[in-house]
């Protein structure tokens, strides 16, 4: 027998009603592992990372981009058209609401 298979033949029996069974089989879901993997790895102490970690990485990566080209666009509008159909004011207002958020979203990432 190779050294890299792992002999996982003996089960190990967890009586479990049908909220305990959903919450379990939910949070193995969440980190891709299969129940019975999620139940070792707690087991033995290890934190199954969230396969939705990931997910929301790209979700804050795609707003940060989209507010970075919308502040563009407004920064291009003010040197081209400023004043033009909103106060001048108003519009950096908005630049700078946005320049605030796209920081959130940079904290966000980090703590993801």
């Amino acid at each position: 027998m190779g050294g890299s298979t792992v002999d996982r033949t003996r089960p190990l029996r967890v009586y479990v009603n049908d909220e305990d069974r959903a919450i379990i089989t939910r949070y193995a879901d969440m980190t891709g592992c299969s129940v019975s993997d999620y139940l070792r790895r707690m087991g033995r102490a290890e934190t199954p990372r969230s396969v939705y970690d990931h997910d929301a990485v790209r979700a804050l990566a795609k707003v940060n981009g989209d507010l970075g080209r919308l502040g563009g666009l407004l920064k291009m509008w003010l040197a081209d058209r400023p004043g033009v159909g909103v106060r001048e004011g108003e519009v950096r207002e908005l630049l700078e609401e946005i320049r605030d958020t796209a920081a959130q979203v940079r904290e966000g990432m980090q703590r993801v």
